[in-house]
């Protein structure tokens, strides 16, 4: 008798899912499985919002990433034409760096802890050097920076050029602005481009 009563199930089971596969259920299951590991601009946009408002970004970038990213809320962003990478990152009570860290003169020194902080296996870096301390605008503020050149391990990049920021939001947060790139590639003004149009 439970022999019989197993096979009735498997049979059901089996009618339910023939029944739900020709209803479209294949199409349903592949359309959430792509919105969730590939998700529209307008869903990117809307998880976005917790670290800033990047609506008025232009055609120019794509966000490609807004999730949480070593236990950080972040959002990846890259210029399309020069696939210069822009990150966004709320670091919350957890801060990396300060604004007083970015405008001293050991900001070297600053980074340098900072990446020691912050272990993350799958890159290297190395032979970091601050070669430039300025400002941009980003969350309707001056914000300083230091540009930097460094060697990257582990990946196919070697050596890359960018800037480190931090912009002070509302109530004391912080987010920490990066824009990097190949070292002879990198371009400022694709980075305040993207960073100014960020509250």
């Amino acid at each position: 008798m439970g022999c019989l009563k197993n096979i009735f199930r498997a049979v059901l089971l089996t009618l339910a899912l023939v029944g739900f596969l020709s209803l479209g259920g294949k199409e349903l299951v592949t359309g959430l499985i792509n919105n969730y590991f590939n998700p529209s601009k307008d869903v990117m946009l809307e998880r976005a919002q917790k670290v800033g408002d990047f609506s008025k970004i232009n055609d120019e970038f794509e966000i490609e990433k807004a999730a949480g990213i070593m236990g950080y809320n972040a959002v990846v962003a890259e210029h399309k034409a020069s696939g210069q990478k822009m990150f966004v990152v709320d670091s919350g009570d957890k801060a990396v760096l300060t604004v007083e860290d970015i405008k001293s003169d050991k900001a070297e020194e600053k980074l340098q802890k900072a990446l020691g902080k912050i272990k993350y296996q799958a890159i290297s870096i190395e032979d970091l050097k601050v070669t430039k301390h300025g400002t941009m605008n980003s969350y309707g503020k001056e914000v300083p920076y230091v540009k930097f050149e460094a060697r990257v391990k582990k990946l196919p990049i070697g050596d890359v050029g960018g800037i480190v920021s931090v912009a002070q939001v509302k109530d004391g947060e912080q987010r920490l602005l990066i824009s990097v790139s190949e070292k002879n590639k990198y371009s400022q003004l694709i980075s305040d481009e993207f960073f100014r149009k960020i509250r």
